[in-house]
């Protein structure tokens, strides 16, 4: 008995490691099937996740680009597959008045803008700018108050490359800062005084045309928009005159085209023109009828950047008609003729010191000129004060690429009476 004993527990210790061997049922095997499906999910979807995330978190493009003429940040848009876009850039300064105290030191958060797009199909694709300027519409007690303006809002109808349809609030191509303002592309804590008092930028208007791009190297814009308000112009230029796509009178109608040659990689060149009368069949609260007035502005402008080498400049020209009776009925001397140039060059030094930076600092010159009277009509005096130099020297330094840190000292002179200098410190950044 005891042999059968013991026999049977040898047998039982040989067939248990066969037992747990034995093949799974059916069941258990769809069972583990599942498991490893399931896991598998688990990983592809924590990778998905892993992924938006960081695309969220770090832009592919972390240098901004230009895209058809417009800002870098504002080109976004033209750059996803599908949906919704969001961007944005914002500016502060700080201003000391030297010398002369009848003006005053200034902080301001100048402007924040934000970026809003969404792009139906590849053909079809929305952009706008909203732009909150001096970081409240409420007045304070040391000066006015901001406003909240919309800055851009179109719809883009993609054709083909040489040839695409925008329709509504446009930006209006002239010059260099009308259409990229964005404050890392631009040098010094002030646009060109050119680029205000002449292009009065920034200088939105209801309208419709095409752009597009011919070859590799030529783009184009031509739009049809609502004209100037002659009733707005002044001796210090044409500004008052934008009527910013808010009710605008559109009795007179404009035409504006701009064509940009990349020559080389290096080197640009462009020109611009807008005619179109400006009357808008108005009256003064006097009673006098403003005049048609033709108004004409052209401008030429060429850039060259090569190896940290910057060089711009521009040369603008506004001719006006029917100036006697306009100076009349406004009781202000308007000029038939406004002349502004500027001219600036910088270099990025860092590079020197250290070639593998991925940081900048330009140190810049700019030379400008404005001549709002050049031609007053017989009768009128001319204001010589409206007769400005501006020379300014400067720096502007970039951690990264998208954000700016900038100072300058603007040496200001009239022909006629006195502009004190002036001592700038700005921030500025887009996204």
């Amino acid at each position: 008995m005891r042999k059968m004993a013991v026999w049977g527990l040898v047998a039982n210790l040989l067939l248990t490691p066969m037992a747990l061997a034995a093949p799974e049922s059916d069941q258990d095997r769809a069972r583990s099937d599942r498991m490893e499906e399931l896991e598998r999910k688990v990983e592809v979807l924590a990778g998905e996740l892993e992924r938006l995330r960081s695309e969220r978190a770090i832009p592919e493009d972390p240098e901004l680009k230009s895209g058809v003429g417009q800002d870098p940040a504002a080109s976004k848009i033209t750059r996803v597959a599908r949906g919704l876009s969001f961007g944005g850039y914002g500016e502060g300064f700080y201003r000391n008045i030297v010398g002369d105290k009848t003006e005053k030191d200034r902080a301001d958060l100048l402007r924040l803008v934000l970026y809003l797009g969404y792009k139906f199909s590849d053909r079809i694709l929305f952009n706008s700018e909203i732009e909150y300027e001096h970081a409240t519409t409420e007045p304070t007690a040391s000066s006015g108050d901001g406003s909240v303006s919309v800055e851009f809002a179109t719809l883009d109808f993609r054709l083909t490359e040489a040839a695409n349809i925008r329709a509504g609030l446009l930006l209006v191509p002239m010059g260099f800062i009308n259409k990229i303002h964005e404050p890392p592309f631009f040098l010094g804590v002030n646009r060109p005084e050119v680029e205000r008092v002449i292009i009065p930028a920034t200088w939105r208007e209801n309208g419709v045309g095409l752009f597009g791009t011919i070859g590799s190297d030529l783009a184009y814009e031509a739009y049809v928009i609502n004209g100037f308000s002659a009733e707005g112009f002044r001796t210090s230029g044409l500004r008052g005159g934008r009527q910013q796509g808010s009710k605008a009178l559109a009795e007179h109608l404009a035409f504006v085209g701009k064509l940009n040659w990349q020559a080389t990689d290096s080197l640009f060149l462009g020109a611009s023109v807008y005619h179109g009368n400006s009357g808008q069949n108005q009256k003064t609260i006097a009673g006098v009828k403003i005049p048609d007035t033709p108004t004409t502005l052209w401008e030429v402008h060429a850039q060259f950047r090569a190896r940290g080498f910057h060089a711009r400049g521009l040369v603008t020209m506004a001719h006006l008609g029917d100036t006697s009776a306009l100076s009349t009925a406004l009781i202000e001397a308007i000029s038939s003729e406004m002349l502004g140039a500027y001219g600036e060059v910088a270099y990025d030094v860092l590079p020197l010191l250290f070639p593998e930076t991925g940081m900048s600092l330009e140190p810049f010159y700019r030379f400008a000129y404005t001549d709002t009277q050049r031609d007053v009509p017989s009768g009128f005096s001319r204001d010589k004060s409206q007769e400005i130099t501006i020379h300014t020297v400067g720096l502007s330094f970039k951690p990264i690429p998208n954000v700016v840190i900038k100072a300058d000292y603007r040496n200001r002179d009239s022909r006629a009476g006195d502009l004190p200098d002036e001592f700038n410190l700005g921030i500025g950044f887009a996204f």
